[in-house]
C-alpha cells in the first residue's frame, strides 16, 4: 500500500487501540515506539553496510568497548541486539515490558559524547509513560505488543525528499491534533499554514548557500522542517541548514528532536533547548564551557506559532534588548514579546514569520506603543488574515505576520485571505491554490482587487496605526444591484452589462450580438443564448487558441512523468508544470490561473505517490498486486486485491471492458428491478397494501409470503383458475418471478465478480511495459488534460448563466406584477361571488372582498 494508506491504516488502529487514554497523551507512546524503530533499523543498516555478519552482531554487548565506540562514532549511539527493536518482534510471546525499559534505559548510556544534545533523555516522556498503558505488568506488555506489531510495517529504508517515515510520523501528528481538543495546539501547525509560511520563507532565502533557521516554540517540528524542506528546493546541499528550536514543554520537546533525526537532518545541524523562550533566551552556552560555546545566535529565518495571547511576567525586563527599542508586551498577552524574540534574532537580511491572533493588528495601550513603533523602524512587511476555524484547538481567525530586520520600501502589504479555502469535517482547510495565490502576490509585492493592497506608511500613520485588514482590504462580495427604471419599464440596463466588460474584452462583437442597443435599457436580441455565445466567431477562435495552446502539453506530460519517471525531482515537478501551465495561458483571457493550479494539484497528489514508488520499486512496480485490507469486527482482514500502482477499476475498465461491461449490465438490471417493486408498490390500492406480503413500513414486499402465495397462484392456475388482469394475485406473480430472476443475477454477479477480480490480479500481474504505459497515461495524464480542456466550457457557461440571469431579472415589469394581480384579484373575486353560506359567513366574505378592492 502507499504512503497514505499506510498512515491511514496505523493511524485507524492506533486511535481503536489507545482505548481510554487521551490522544494527546497516546501520540507520545507510538511516536516514541516508531522512533526506536527507526534508530534500530538504522543501526542494523550501518552493520551491513560494514560487512558485520549476524553472529557478530547477536554478540555485540557494552562489554566490547572497542567496537561499541567505533558504532556510536559512526550512528550517535549503540544498541546492543538484545535491545533492538527488531528482537522484541522476534521474541513473540516471551516479549515483556521489561524489555522496553531496559533497552531505553541502556540507549541513556550509549549516547556518543558528540550527539548528547540531540539525543540526551529523548525516551525520558515513553519511559516515565509506560505504566499509564496498562494497569499491571502483563497488561502493559500486552498493549506495547499490539503497538509494535502495528508499526514493524513502516520501511525505514529508501529516503525520498518527503519521505514515507516523514509523512507517516506528521499524519499521525495531525491526526492525534485534530482528536485533542485545546491541547492541540501545543504541538501541530496545520500543514497548509506551514507551507504557506515555508514558501514565504524559502523564497527570501533562495539565494544563500548557508542558512540557519529558528523556531523558538517549536511543538513537534514540523514547521521547522517544512521551512527547511521549502528552502532545500532551491539550493544544491540540503545540508547546509542548520536547525535551532526551542520548546517549553518537555514531552513536545522530545517530539522536535524525534523529527528532526527521522527526516535525515544531520545530527551537527540540530541544535535544542528545553526552555522557556520568554524567560530564557539565548545566547547559548554550556555550563562547562560558557566562553568558547557562546552563540548569540542570529539567523536568516525565525519561524513560529507561538500560544496566542498568553499571560507572561514582563517584571524587569525593560532593558532586555529583545524589547528595549520596542516596548513590553502586557502581563496578559505575550503575543507581541513572542514576535519582539523573534525579530531579535534575525541577522540583517533575514525574514520572520509568525502566526498570532487578530487582536495584535488594532488592541490599544502597551501593544499599539509596540505596533507604532515596529511600523517606524520599518519592520512589518505584510500582514495575512487566514479563515477562522483552520487551527486545532481554537475556532479564532488568525493572522501570519512576515517581518524583516532591513526592507527596502516602507509600505505594507496587506491580504485577506479569508475567504480562501475548503470545509474537511468541522475543520476549514486552505487550499493548494489558496496558498500559491498568497505566495505569489507576497513575492511579487502586489496588489489585487478585493484580495490585497500596498499601504503606504502615511495612510497607516493616519489609521493611528491601526492594522486591522478590513480598513485597508475590502475582500466583502458586491451587492446585487437594482434598477429602478428597468424594474418599472423593461429594459436590461446598461451599467448592468457593462458590469461583464471581461467578457465583451475578450469576446469582440459578441455584446452587440446578444443585446439590443437604443437610448435606454436594451433588450435580449437571442432566443437561444447559450447557442448564440458558443457558435460566436470570437469564441469559436477563442477556444481554438485555447487548445493549440495545449497542443504540446501531453507530449511533454508523457516525456517527463512515465518515460523520465526515474529522474523527475517530485517536490519540484508540480512548480516546474504550474509554471509551464501559466506560460500557456499568457494571452488568454478570463482564465483565473489559481482555479488552474488548483485542478493540477489535485491530480498531482496522485500521481506524486505513484512516482515515489515507481523511483523506489522501479517500473516492475506497476505489475504489483497487494492484498486489500478491511477492518471487520476490529480486526483487519484481507477482501481481496489492490494495485499497489494501477486500479483494478482502470484495468477492467480498460484491458477487461467486455466483462466489466458484462457485469455493470448484471448490475443495471437488477437497478431496474428495484425500480419495478417501487412502481408496482406505488401503484397499489390502499386495501392491497394492507396485504400480508407487504411490510409495516408499507415500503417493500415481504419474499417468503410472496413465494409462498406465488406458489399456491400457480398450483390454482393448474387447476384452470383465471387469474385477473391487472389483480393483486397477477402483481404477486410478477413480483415472485422478479425476485427469481433477482436471486439469479445477484448469484451471478457475485460469482462473476470475484471472477473478474482474479483475472485483473493476473493481468496485472502479466502487463507489458506498453499496457503499463498506456495505463499509466490513462491515470495520470487523461484526468489531467480533462480537467484543463473543461477550461472554456466553464468560463462560457458562466457567462451564459450570467446573461440569462440578467434577462430573467428585468424579464417582468412591475406594472406586469401589477396587471397579474389585478386579473387574479378580479378571478378571486368572481369565485368568491359564487360562494354561499350564513350572515356570518358571508360579512366575513364582504370583508374580504373589500380588501381585494372587488365590488
Amino acid at each position: 500500500m502507499n504512503k497514505q494508506q499506510l498512515a491511514s491504516r496505523i493511524w485507524e488502529a492506533a486511535n481503536r487501540m489507545r482505548s481510554k487514554i487521551e490522544a494527546h497523551e497516546y501520540k507520545d507512546y507510538i511516536l516514541g515506539f516508531i522512533f526506536y524503530k527507526y534508530l534500530s533499523d538504522k543501526e542494523m543498516k550501518f552493520f551491513i553496510n560494514n560487512h558485520f555478519k549476524k553472529e557478530d552482531i547477536q554478540a555485540l554487548s557494552e562489554a566490547e568497548i572497542d567496537d561499541v565506540k567505533f558504532i556510536k562514532e559512526n550512528v550517535g549511539y549503540f544498541i546492543s541486539y538484545d535491545h533492538l527493536f527488531s528482537t522484541w518482534i522476534e521474541l513473540g510471546s516471551d516479549f515483556d515490558v521489561s524489555n522496553v525499559r531496559d533497552a531505553l534505559s541502556a540507549f541513556n548510556r550509549n549516547i556518543n559524547p558528540s550527539h548528547k544534545k540531540v539525543f540526551e533523555k529523548i525516551f525520558d516522556t515513553l519511559q516515565t509513560g509506560l505504566s499509564k498503558l496498562g494497569d499491571s505488568s502483563s497488561s502493559q506488555t500486552k498493549a506495547i505488543r499490539d503497538l509494535i506489531q502495528l508499526i514493524k510495517v513502516i520501511p525505514m529504508d529508501g529516503r525520498q525528499s518527503y519521505d514515507v517515515l516523514g509523512f507517516i510520523y506528521e499524519y499521525l501528528i495531525s491526526m492525534f491534533a485534530a482528536n485533542a481538543g485545546k491541547k492541540a495546539g501545543e504541538f501541530y501547525t496545520p500543514h497548509e499554514v506551514s507551507l504557506l509560511m515555508s514558501e514565504i520563507v524559502a523564497d527570501h532565502l533562495k539565494d544563500k548557500k548557508e542558512i540557519k533557521i529558528y523556531d523558538p516554540t517549536s511543538g513537534s517540528g514540523s514547521l521547522l522542517i517544512n521551512i527547511g524542506q521549502s528552502v532545500a528546493k532551491h539550493i544544491d546541499d540540503e545540508n547546509s541548514i542548520k536547525y535551532y528550536a526551542q520548546e517549553l514543554k518537555e514531552n513536545t520537546y522530545n517530539l522536535t528532536r524525534m523529527n528532526m533525526v527521522m527526516r535525515g537532518i544531520l545530527p551537527d545541524n540540530i541544535v535544542t533547548r528545553n526552555g522557556d523562550t520568554l524567560e530564557e533566551d539565548w545566547p547559548y552556552f554550556e555550563d562547562n564551557d560558557p566562553l568558547n560555546t557562546y552563540n548569540p545566535l542570529y539567523v536568516d529565518a525565525v519561524v513560529s506559532n507561538p500560544p496566542y495571547s498568553q499571560a507572561w511576567d514582563p517584571s524587569n525586563k525593560e532593558s532586555d534588548p529583545r524589547y528595549a527599542r520596542f516596548g513590553l508586551a502586557p502581563k496578559s498577552k505575550a503575543d507581541y514579546a513572542f514576535l519582539l524574540h523573534d525579530l531579535y534574532h534575525l541577522k540583517p537580511n533575514g525574514i520572520m514569520t509568525i502566526v498570532l491572533p487578530h487582536g495584535v493588528l488594532f488592541r490599544g495601550g502597551e501593544e499599539e506603543r509596540i505596533r507604532r513603533n515596529l511600523i517606524e523602524y520599518n519592520h512589518i512587511d505584510a500582514i495575512i488574515g487566514l479563515p477562522e476555524n483552520i487551527f486545532f484547538g481554537t475556532p479564532i481567525a488568525t493572522i501570519i505576520m512576515i517581518l524583516k530586520m532591513t526592507r527596502n520600501t516602507d509600505d505594507v502589504l496587506i491580504i485577506d485571505a479569508s475567504k480562501g479555502f475548503t470545509k474537511v469535517g468541522k475543520k476549514n482547510k486552505l487550499r493548494a491554490c489558496d496558498i500559491k495565490k498568497t505566495v505569489d502576490v507576497v513575492t511579487e509585492r502586489k496588489s489585487l482587487p478585493k484580495f490585497a493592497r500596498l499601504v503606504s506608511k502615511e495612510e497607516i500613520r493616519l489609521n493611528e496605526y491601526n492594522l486591522n485588514i478590513p480598513r485597508y482590504v475590502d475582500s466583502s462580495e458586491a451587492s446585487e444591484k437594482w434598477d429602478i427604471y428597468s424594474l418599472m419599464l423593461g429594459g436590461i440596463p446598461e451599467n448592468e452589462i457593462e458590469d461583464l466588460h471581461e467578457y465583451w474584452k475578450a469576446f469582440p462583437g459578441l455584446e452587440e450580438k446578444l443585446f439590443i442597443k437604443g437610448d435606454g435599457p436594451r433588450t435580449l436580441a437571442v432566443d437561444d443564448i447559450r447557442e448564440a455565445v458558443k457558435t460566436h466567431p470570437s469564441v469559436i477562435k477563442f477556444v481554438e487558441s485555447f487548445k493549440s495552446s495545449f497542443e504540446s502539453f501531453e507530449d511533454r506530460l508523457r516525456n517527463d512523468l512515465i518515460d523520465g519517471f526515474e529522474s523527475v525531482k517530485i517536490t519540484n515537478e508540480e512548480l516546474l508544470l504550474s509554471d509551464d501551465i501559466f506560460a500557456r495561458f499568457e494571452g488568454l483571457p478570463l482564465v483565473d490561473k489559481y482555479d488552474v493550479y488548483q485542478l493540477l494539484d489535485d491530480e498531482w497528489t496522485n500521481i506524486a505517490i505513484d512516482l515515489e514508488i515507481l523511483q523506489t520499486e522501479g517500473f516492475e512496480a506497476t505489475k504489483k498486486a497487494d492484498p486489500r485490507m478491511v477492518t471487520k469486527k476490529e480486526e483487519e482482514v484481507q477482501d481481496g486485491w489492490r494495485g499497489r500502482v494501477i486500479p483494478f477499476e482502470l484495468v477492467e475498465k480498460t484491458l477487461l471492458k467486455d466483462e466489466s461491461d458484462h457485469l455493470h449490465a448484471i448490475e443495471d438490471r437488477i437497478y431496474e428491478i428495484n425500480g419495478t417493486y417501487a412502481e408496482i408498490l406505488d401503484g397499489l390500492s390502499e386495501e392491497e397494501k394492507e396485504s400480508e406480503g407487504i411490510n409495516e413500513a408499507k415500503d417493500s414486499f415481504l419474499s417468503s409470503w410472496i413465494v409462498k402465495e406465488a406458489k399456491k397462484l400457480m398450483a390454482d392456475k393448474k387447476k384452470g383458475y383465471l387469474i385477473p388482469e391487472d389483480s393483486f394475485e397477477e402483481k404477486v406473480l410478477l413480483i415472485n418471478s422478479l425476485m427469481m430472476e433477482e436471486k439469479q443475477l445477484k448469484s451471478k454477479l457475485k460469482k462473476e465478480s470475484i471472477a473478474l477480480h482474479n483475472k485483473t490480479k493476473t493481468v496485472i500481474e502479466g502487463l507489458s511495459y506498453e499496457d503499463a504505459r498506456s495505463l499509466l497515461e490513462a491515470k495520470w495524464i487523461a484526468p489531467l488534460l480533462a480537467s484543463i480542456h473543461s477550461i472554456p466550457n466553464a468560463i462560457l457557461d458562466e457567462l451564459v448563466t450570467k446573461v440569462r440571469s440578467l434577462a430573467e431579472k428585468y424579464k417582468t415589469t412591475f406594472s406586469e406584477i401589477e396587471d397579474d394581480l389585478c386579473e387574479t384579484e378580479f378571478a378571486l373575486g368572481s369565485m368568491v361571488k359564487e360562494l354561499t353560506g350564513s350572515n356570518h359567513d358571508l360579512k366575513g366574505l364582504a370583508e374580504f372582498m373589500s380588501l381585494l378592492g372587488v365590488e
